[in-house]
């Protein structure tokens, strides 16, 4: 693509993520919102109106087939993901797939399958790992600058009025924390200590929908060790924290969007403010627009491989506690 050329965008899906989503994309220079698409008509022209898109469907398909857009951000519930990402591809689309990218691991290997053969890109909107601060502790951490880590503890957890139909708690829709919030956590801990050796996890369930509410979870590795929650019932502090045997990293509340973080060696410590560009969606746009640029179909920072990784490592989680989806 010429690099003066901007990369036109479709938005599948109209809810409180797209809208937020929509509000980063306009802060990119080279990114235009060309169309969005909701099944409500009504929900599809006020979200265009709002944020200046050329076009408005009431149709998924319509947007497929708009040949004006280059790159489609899904932005539905969880349970429609793969099918829409592949429908996608198979139209010529390139795809930012919200997480979790599919409900489970066959449906992301159908997806990065049909990315090869499509030669299409595809990437997990797990937004967190292009956020400034998690790039710069990654790096201090590879490092060498707090040590070996050893311990991690990191949760995210809030206090849920949404109704029982709802995408959060509906089993139907693929409801519950573990792959609605607790994917940030379990990303985390991945992206330091890579795939634990084994996983301990145990879940409290709604009385009615029987989606997990809490779920805890411990990583076990051969020198190491992570505890992380999820929960829809009580607020935590949302920071991260990371010991190593010469430091430690807090990363700062709400750690997944962190605007900073601080680092303690010696008793001391070192603060350090990194804010992101909008809320911070802006960050995983500008990836997808440099591997498009240079005709990647998979992204070196949340590639294929570290999708299915997380994916699985999810799978392990549910298989343990005994939440499986309707679908499956």
């Amino acid at each position: 693509m010429n690099s003066l050329k901007k990369i036109k965008w479709g938005i599948i899906g109209c809810g409180n993520i797209a809208n937020k989503f929509a509000s980063d994309l306009a802060l990119i220079d080279d990114a235009e919102l060309t169309a969005v698409a909701s099944r409500s008509m009504e929900k599809a022209n006020e979200f265009a109106q709002k944020y200046n898109s050329e076009k408005a469907y009431n149709s998924y398909d319509a947007l497929f087939l708009d040949a004006n857009v280059d790159i489609v951000y899904i932005a539905t519930p969880h349970i429609s993901h793969a099918e829409l990402s592949i429908k996608a591809m198979e139209h010529g689309k390139h795809v930012l797939c919200e997480k979790p990218l599919a409900l489970n691991k066959k449906e992301a290997v159908a997806i990065f399958e049909t990315s090869k053969r499509t030669n299409r890109f595809f990437m997990e909107a797990l937004w967190t790992r292009f956020n400034p601060s998690l790039i710069a502790i990654k790096k201090l951490i590879d490092d060498g600058e707090i040590g070996e880590i050893k311990f991690i503890n990191v949760d995210f957890s809030f206090k849920t009025d949404k109704s029982l139909d709802s995408r959060v708690l509906n089993i139907d829709l693929g409801g519950g924390t573990i792959l609605d919030i607790g994917i940030y956590p379990a990303f985390l801990v991945y992206l330091l200590l890579g795939v634990p050796k084994e996983i301990l996890a145990k879940s409290i369930f709604h009385d009615t929908t029987k989606c997990d509410i809490q779920t805890s979870i411990i990583f076990h590795y051969d020198t190491a060790q992570a505890i992380i929650y999820s929960g829809f019932v009580s607020k935590s502090d949302l920071v991260a924290r990371i010991s190593g045997t010469s430091g430690q990293i807090h990363l700062h509340k709400p750690w997944f969007v962190a605007q900073g973080y601080t680092l303690i060696k010696n008793d001391n410590e070192q603060v350090f403010n990194l804010s992101t560009t909008g809320i911070g969606f802006s960050h995983e746009i500008i990836e997808c627009h440099n591997c498009l640029r240079a005709n990647e179909i998979e992204s070196d920072y949340w590639s294929h491989q570290h999708s299915l990784d997380l994916i699985s490592i999810l799978d392990n989680v549910r298989e343990q506690v005994g939440l499986k989806y309707p679908q499956e």
